[in-house]
């Protein structure tokens, strides 16, 4: 018998046996009796049994089976999906992730690794799928479409083309991720419809991120393949995405949060091309708060009826996906399932992946176990001359300043007098004035940039952190040159990570070892040190509640008005690099 033959015949036994368990002329794994089954096909909640075998559903009833689980009448609902995440926002690595969202009953996410791709490129990539390969959970990734997102940056990879020709027909990649390069699609860059030719070629969707597009444009972008958005942060803006045939993400992450203002767009007639994700969702709010079943819960009390919300979080996206082994409670699904006791609290009771339970009452079963990841190549090539931030000062007395929107990533464009001693541009602490610099790490340039921020509020020391989107070179806001260069230097140690650092001394560290993002160390201790820098920025004035996710986003080129690169101060409206010193 041949390996084709035999491969076959695996198949035809395997579908016997399901067929007899089906109709109880064999007995299966599990039955978990007396559920309320949530039909999100018809709508419907339906009492019953519900029975497993192989890690999948094969029948409904009380049919036979070697294991019976009595579930008490609470509700059955498919495990929720998460259709849009960066695991790398939680800064642990993807099997301390699941361990955080599962017992919250997301059993499935579609992540976009474009953190980790801007850093080491499709090994970063196969970095993610590898080390959440034998994980429990269904940890999928769409392919990194903008790597790097502009040209006014030094990311540490490039993907272009030939990458997404070799990568898209990989079973776990169901998607092209994010074209957050709509500009490049409305001017017909070669490159880009080139990256989209690709992926319609293979089938695949196309996912999309275009805040604030609209009118032709919008509908040119959507013409060139691009199937939904999740940056929608008005009512008006997704209706008329939702209109012209795009699925709507409703977004509730930590640093963007547009669920509430886009329920009202959830109705009868749209939920079938919306869904839940959360995109970049930090430690805190995953500790504290939870995954899609925060937006399950804001739906609900939003008047969004139960059976909508999960069907938002199940159904769905696995359509959209094309993942049609999971997203229902039906025959040959995969036996993902979540059991709540109330369909307002939403709050998980067990969680069962392939039929095995692997959470109850919020905390992972004992035998749930999995490997650590190795770390992988050190990523911080920072050199000495790259820590010298003296700026000369020139004839003109002002600068541009980025100016800080308390918990907004857009920052403002201001103009100020310039701080001069010696000759050189220096913190002003009086007009909470402060150095801020970006310094290339991926060993590609040696370059760096200076610039001046106002917000921070320090009346000493350095903050410092190598999450810095989306290229992610190191990132330094402080009082001091010193204090600066000893916060950087702490970082090129630990491998990556976020100090506080004042008069020399390090006062709270995170260090993030995988490609200066991740950790190893579980979502709750890391929500822990993160709340240990906060105190600590807040000791040296900083006034700002999340400053570490202010300050990575201060490095982001595509968020209006004024950000910085290391290769200079941009103006977004512009789109260009523009001098320091102004006039």
């Amino acid at each position: 018998m041949t390996f084709e033959e035999k491969a076959l015949k695996a198949i035809v036994d395997r579908l016997s046996e399901t067929i007899a368990m089906a109709r109880g002329d064999a007995p299966a794994d599990l039955r978990l009796e007396n559920c309320r089954i949530i039909n999100v096909f018809s709508g419907e909640i339906l009492d019953g049994d519900i029975v497993v075998s192989g890690g999948r559903i094969v029948g409904f009833g009380p049919l036979p089976a070697r294991e019976v689980q009595d579930m008490h009448g609470m509700y059955a609902a498919p495990g929720l999906i998460d259709a849009h995440v960066h695991i790398e926002s939680s800064m642990t690595c993807p099997a301390q992730f699941a361990a955080a969202v599962l017992p919250r009953g997301t059993t499935t996410v579609v992540a976009d690794p474009h953190e980790i791709a801007n850093v080491m490129g499709t090994a970063g990539i196969a970095y993610m799928l590898d080390t959440s390969a034998d994980l429990p959970a269904n940890i999928h990734f769409t392919l990194s479409s903008c790597v790097p997102a502009t040209s006014m940056e030094t990311s540490g990879a490039v993907i272009g083309p030939a990458e997404i020709a070799e990568w898209i027909s990989n079973d776990r990649i169901p998607a092209l991720a994010e074209m957050m390069n709509f500009p490049g699609v409305l001017f017909r860059d070669p490159e880009v419809l080139q990256k989209i030719a690709v992926a319609t070629a293979a089938g695949k969707p196309i996912d999309g991120h275009s805040p604030g597009l609209s009118g032709s444009d919008l509908t040119a972008y959507i013409a060139a393949g691009i199937r939904s958005d999740h940056e929608c942060v008005s009512l008006s803006e997704a209706r008329e995405k939702l209109r012209q045939g795009m699925f709507i993400l409703v977004r509730e992450g930590s640093g963007a949060k547009n669920a509430r203002t886009l329920m009202p767009l959830v109705g009868p007639d749209t939920w079938h091309r919306m869904m839940w994700c959360t995109d970049d969702r930090n430690p805190h709010d995953l500790v504290q708060e939870g995954s899609i079943d925060v937006l399950l819960r804001m739906a609900v009390s939003m008047g969004v009826s139960p059976i909508t919300a999960i069907r938002m979080g199940t159904l769905v996206p696995a359509t959209y996906f094309g993942l049609n082994h999971v997203g229902a409670i039906a025959p040959g699904r995969q036996a993902d399932l979540v059991f709540f006791r109330d369909l307002e609290s939403f709050a998980p009771e067990e969680v069962y992946w392939k039929g095995r339970r692997v959470a109850a009452g919020g905390t992972l079963e004992p035998t749930v176990s999995y490997a650590q990841p190795d770390v992988p190549p050190f990523t911080m090539h920072i050199e000495a001359e790259q820590l010298d931030f003296r700026v000369q000062a020139t004839a003109g007395s002002h600068i541009r300043v980025i100016e800080i929107v308390p918990d907004q990533i857009v920052t403002r464009a201001g103009i100020d007098d310039a701080c001069v001693q010696e000759g050189l541009l220096i913190s002003d602490v009086r007009r909470d004035l402060l150095k801020l610099a970006v310094i290339e790490r991926h060993g590609r340039t040696g370059t760096k940039a200076v610039a001046f921020v106002r917000g921070f509020g320090l009346r000493s020391g350095a903050l410092a952190s190598s999450v810095a989107h989306d290229s992610h070179n190191v990132i330094v806001v402080g009082a001091s040159d010193t204090d600066m260069q000893a916060a950087v230097t702490a970082i090129r140690d630990m491998g990556g990570g976020i100090v506080v650092v004042n008069e020399g001394r390090i006062l709270e560290r995170l260090a993030l070892p995988i490609a200066g993002l991740m950790s190893t160390r579980p979502v709750r201790e890391i929500a822990e040190r993160l709340t240990h820098l906060v105190q600590a920025s807040r000791s040296l004035g900083c006034p700002l509640n999340d400053p570490f996710m202010t300050l990575s986003f201060l490095a982001l080129p595509v968020i209006p008005e004024l950000k910085l690169t290391d290769m200079g101060l941009v103006d977004v409206g512009r789109f260009e690099i523009v001098p320091l010193q102004y006039g």
